[in-house]
């Protein structure tokens, strides 16, 4: 069910179910962009992926650079003025908000996640510019129709929006629930909007398979899934791929400043526009 993430109550009985001894995605993914909020079980595990697989010390960077340049190409030329960001991690630097309304002040996210650390810190850190908005649902993307219930105190969907599913699907771990997940989002948003995507690869980068493994055996509730590019192309079926297409994060339109690396990075990208 999606909650009101601004409710005291909520905040409680969310911040009452984290646990400081076992490992969560978003702090992990915390620890691994530089940031503060993350316990040494966190760290433990992201030491263990890279010890498993070392390009995962390279995904966070490449991953935030891919999100910028979305979110750019986004506001400046495809114009769109609402965001629906689901799966939205601890609050770093460059959140899709502070890009966006950087560009548009008017601009309008609601985020979405279900973890209880990332509700902690929700209403203190995620503010928004004058004239824009910056909501919160509590939900899992498993339930589509919650997310999108929740986010109309702030988005208008007769309006285009964009969905940011970025690392999301990774979670929902049936390809068809996957895939039927994107298409009920994209059902609620009118023609012109976008949906944007980046997922694991597992065609990349063959150590990804048993980083896989470790990241499953200790977050075992937060079980992910790789993909190769022809699967995830098929999660946005009947959407119209943005050029390049489906390329590897750090070749979707790259920019000069973008971190380098030798070989692609093993996490596909993509957006695709409603027709």
């Amino acid at each position: 069910m999606a909650d009101d993430w601004g409710e005291d109550a909520t905040r409680r009985a969310k911040a009452a179910l984290i646990s400081t001894s076992v490992p969560s995605a978003a702090r992990v993914v915390d620890y691994l962009n530089g940031g503060q909020n993350n316990f040494e079980a966190d760290r433990r595990a992201a030491r263990t992926l890279g010890a498993t697989a070392p390009v995962t010390a390279t995904i966070a960077p490449v991953v935030r650079a891919f999100q910028q340049r979305v979110l750019h190409f986004l506001v400046t030329e495809a114009g769109i003025r609402q965001f629906l960001d689901i799966g939205t991690g601890l609050p770093l630097v460059g959140s899709t908000h502070e890009v966006a309304q950087s560009l548009v002040p008017e601009c309008r996210i609601t985020y979405v996640d279900n973890d209880p650390m990332v509700l902690s810190h929700a209403r203190a850190l995620l503010k928004s510019a004058p004239g824009g908005a910056v909501g919160y649902v509590d939900a899992d993307v498993r339930d589509p129709g919650a997310i999108v219930e929740g986010a109309r105190s702030i988005l208008d969907f007769d309006q285009p929006v964009a969905i940011m599913l970025l690392f999301t699907l990774a979670y929902v771990q049936d390809a068809a629930e996957a895939a039927a997940v994107v298409s009920s989002l994209a059902a609620a948003v009118p023609s012109g909007s976008y949906v944007a995507i980046y997922h694991l690869a597992s065609d990349l980068d063959s150590s990804m398979e048993e980083a896989a493994r470790q990241w499953n055996k200790m977050m075992p509730s937060q079980a992910i899934t790789l993909r190769s590019g022809p699967e995830i192309a098929s999660l946005a079926a009947g959407l119209v791929p943005v050029p390049p297409g489906l390329a590897p994060v750090n070749q979707w339109r790259p920019s000069p400043t973008d971190p380098r690396f030798e070989h692609d990075i093993p996490v596909h990208g993509l957006v695709a526009r409603k027709p």
